[in-house]
């Protein structure tokens, strides 16, 4: 069931993606090569709680593993998502995708971004810039009317047309009263596929874009997802809002 917010929801929702997008900012602001992730979590996990708020991800569950220790997500290069923070220190020319999830009140705000440490290729400069275009792009899809689909369309025909790769096993979701709500929302697809959008629900649209193939496996800790051919990998996310008949970025600082 989709969940469609009153005014007073959405308020708690917009203070929550505050935090989150002010953290990944903060931690964008750090990410440099002879820093540790776990480093990283510990900035991230200061801020959120001082500003009242509780990280999503830390003790997150799902079957077959531990819960998540971290309070960001620390995926570096081939690393699609969930990485988990560790001493491993960020090296001159990775890729580092930071993800950051808040609870307020008892609502939710999810967000993510890619970090370029130090000097990176031109390739993989490329990447990130193509994958943070097409959540753009996406994002302008979310309007009333549209259906789920038109999203995942744009995504995907913007990704292909630049000779990337968009993640198939994974998806954008809708965020709110709980981290993971209804719909998905898949990078891929068609545009008159899935629910019709509606004035009042909040969504997580977060494209996964691969360097190489869009095939992608789990590491052995049972959370880290890599890329099947371990070339890199970039991930954008922000919370958006539909009201008054148009997208409201909530996660934007």
């Amino acid at each position: 069931m989709i969940l469609i917010k009153s005014k007073k929801e959405l308020d708690f929702i917009k203070e929550s993606c505050r935090i989150v997008g002010e953290t990944l900012q903060l931690v964008k602001g750090y990410a440099k090569p002879g820093v540790s992730t776990l480093e990283l979590d510990k900035i991230a996990e200061d801020y959120i709680r001082i500003n009242s708020g509780i990280p999503a991800f830390k003790g997150y569950s799902q079957a077959g593993s531990f819960d998540f220790p971290g309070s960001i997500c620390s995926s570096i290069d081939d690393e699609v998502v969930h990485g988990i923070p560790s001493d491993r220190i960020l090296q001159e020319g990775e890729i580092l995708s930071v993800d950051v999830g808040v609870e307020k009140n008892g609502y939710f705000g999810d967000a993510a971004l890619s970090i370029a440490i130090g000097n990176i290729s031109d390739e993989k400069k490329k990447l990130m810039d193509v994958t943070e275009k097409s959540l753009y792009l996406g994002i302008e899809q979310a309007v009333p009317g549209n259906r789920i689909g038109a999203i995942s369309e744009t995504i995907q025909k913007y990704v292909e047309s630049n000779g990337f790769s968009i993640v198939r096993d994974l998806c954008g979701h809708g965020v709110g009263k709980y981290l993971h709500e209804e719909p998905q929302i898949p990078n891929f697809g068609k545009r008159n596929s899935g629910a019709i959008i509606k004035n009042g629900m909040t969504v997580a649209i977060e494209p996964m874009v691969n360097l190489g193939t869009w095939k992608v496996i789990v590491a052995d800790d049972g959370w880290t997802i890599l890329t099947a051919d371990s070339l890199p990998s970039a991930h954008f996310e922000h919370t958006i809002a539909i009201i008054d008949n148009k997208p409201e970025i909530l996660t934007k600082v």
